[in-house]
């Protein structure tokens, strides 16, 4: 489905029946979210019988520039022209981003956040992941790409037993999405939110990982650090799930659940 405001254009699918919204806000990926929106609905089906889930993507039409505060500017005005007050947020990675800005400048939209494999602030380093992924985006080489992303993102057994796949998927990618993927991965640097996350008025659960390849497990612990006194704040470390815990670990889901029945 698509929404329509201002002329802005952004796509998002939704499934499950419950009465209360659940807003899943996914991480970089190369290609549109959209392409994959079946197996989220299989991986999150948990949550259908108590939330509408909802699942976003980015803006179509994204400027040229496109930072996480514009990204979480548009998520906000999509949500409030949905209807979506008082939901229940989660964001992976770059998501997490986009929701602890959420929760700061729009606290009537989110009621419990979960962030996973986020931080809090990002600075893009020579020696970094995502100035490997923009080189690579900008040489239009898909495969690299898509190898060096899964190496980054998941543990090294998934990474190399998805090889074809990931190999596959390259043939499928557009020079449309490669640029789309460079503004997106562009609009990470800079990122700081560290002094304002006591702003954050609703009850949250940071989900990391010892092991991430793409952030470091630092950029948990700066948040926890920041957090760690509220009573309203909790936390878990994974080990072995690499960045994408929110995919790999076999309890991840049920976490988030639990938290947002508590």
């Amino acid at each position: 489905m698509t929404a329509r405001i201002n002329g802005i254009e952004m796509d998002y699918c939704a499934f499950g029946n419950g009465g209360r919204n659940f807003i899943i806000l996914p991480g970089l990926s190369v290609k549109s979210v959209m392409l994959s929106a079946q197996a989220v609905e299989e991986a999150y089906k948990v949550f259908a019988d108590e939330y509408r889930v909802w699942l976003f993507d980015r803006r179509r039409n994204m400027p040229e520039t496109y930072g996480i505060s514009e990204m979480a500017e548009d998520t906000a005005a999509f949500m409030k022209h949905l209807g979506l007050e008082g939901s229940y947020v989660f964001g992976a990675s770059q998501g997490g981003m986009i929701a602890q800005v959420l929760a700061i400048r729009h606290p009537e939209l989110v009621r419990k956040l979960v962030i996973g494999s986020s931080a809090a602030r990002v600075k893009i380093s020579d020696d970094s992941p995502l100035t490997e992924w923009i080189r690579l985006a900008e040489n239009r080489d898909a495969e690299a790409l898509n190898l060096s992303f899964a190496e980054r993102v998941y543990p090294e057994d998934v990474a190399r037993a998805y090889h074809d796949f990931f190999v596959n998927d390259a043939r499928t990618v557009t020079d449309e999405d490669l640029v789309r993927f460079v503004t997106l991965a562009r609009g990470t640097e800079g990122f700081d939110v560290t002094e304002r996350l006591p702003e954050i008025r609703c009850p949250m659960l940071l989900l990391g990982s010892n092991d991430d390849k793409v952030l470091g497990r630092e950029a948990s612990l700066e948040i926890i650090e920041k957090m760690k006194d509220r009573d309203d704040f909790n936390w878990f470390m994974y080990d072995g799930y690499g960045h994408a815990a929110y995919d790999t670990a076999p309890d991840y889901k049920e976490r988030i659940l639990d938290f947002f029945r508590g």
